[in-house]
């Protein structure tokens, strides 16, 4: 059966579309989407959250403010292949985390490769990480209940980040929310199916490893499905398509999370492509995914706040 017979009919419009991430059109790519995320930013409905753009840690950010301070907050990685996207680009998911999640979503305009590769944009959320911790009080957070999340590319900085976590090489995290995550640059059966795929191709894939390395060995710290000890990583969950070359490495480092005794929640969204909640945010499975993750903040961030009021 044919990719475009799998897709859900809702996303079926899409089965045309691609993303080149070739150097000579590169350019262009990143004018396109800055330009239709920006459009789309100004029509996101921000009741209930207060948003500002700042520096933290010598870092562009955006701050989104779901709840009163001292409020638990989340360092947010956005999506982009490691080469696209700004604070616009998940600007939707940020307000929706914390309205959901009732939190302070931090998100971080990080460096982008190739004309940053690797370690760029992980030293930059790292400094905002470093950030949040020290300067919490003039931030207005709770430097005992913070998260990270990302989503695609955002996904491996912020698996990453949760690894320092875990490792005391950053401060403590209590939670990772990784939606669609690159985390692995070795070949997987899904990265050679999904080879024509809206959203995302396995081609893509090869072509943002390229960018993101430039010519270096990937290790661990650039690719977080390397890494050998995951017991010690905060609580997770793990969300990703079916039709996405990223799939198996999703599926692969949620199992060994769990396998590793982390609680992990994994959920696969049958019929859908790479992206799918960028591409069409108001769709019925969008919204159940943002519900999914703004609860899951939720539970992770106020847990035991909640239970000890009642």
């Amino acid at each position: 059966m044919s990719f475009v017979a799998r897709l859900d009919p809702a996303l079926r419009h899409l089965a045309e579309a691609r993303t080149d991430l070739s150097p000579d059109v590169l350019g262009a790519v990143r004018d396109s989407l800055n330009q239709r995320r920006a459009e789309a930013a100004c029509g996101v409905g921000t009741a209930g959250v207060q948003i500002e753009d700042r520096v933290v840690a010598s870092v562009p950010v955006r701050i989104y403010r779901g709840a009163a301070s001292p409020a638990p907050a989340v360092l947010y990685c956005h999506s982009g292949a490691f080469v696209l996207g700004n604070l616009d680009t998940d600007h939707r998911q940020c307000v929706e985390f914390a309205r959901l999640g009732r939190c302070t979503v931090i998100s971080v305009d990080y460096r982008l490769a190739p004309e940053h590769p690797y370690p760029a944009a992980l030293h930059d959320v790292t400094a905002v990480l470093d950030g949040m911790a020290a300067d919490a009080a003039e931030l207005g957070i709770d430097p005992d209940r913070l998260a990270v999340a990302g989503s695609s590319a955002g996904g491996a900085l912020a698996a990453r980040l949760a690894q320092r976590a875990a490792a005391k090489a950053a401060p403590p995290v209590l939670f990772q929310l990784l939606h669609q995550p690159v985390l692995d640059d070795r070949p997987t059966a899904s990265k050679q199916e999904f080879d024509t795929t809206p959203g995302f191709d396995g081609p893509a894939a090869a072509t943002m490893w390229r960018h993101y390395l430039a010519g270096r060995q990937a290790t661990d710290d650039a690719a977080p499905a390397r890494a050998t000890e995951l017991s010690a990583a905060p609580r997770a969950l793990v969300t990703c398509s079916e039709l996405d070359p990223l799939r198996d490495e999703a599926i692969a480092y949620a199992t060994r999370l769990m396998r590793a005794g982390v609680s992990t929640d994994l959920h696969v969204y049958g019929g859908t492509c790479h992206g799918f909640d960028s591409l069409v945010p108001q769709w019925e499975v969008s919204e159940q995914l943002f519900a999914l993750q703004g609860a899951a903040l939720g539970r992770a961030l106020h847990g035991d706040a909640d239970v000890r009021t009642r």
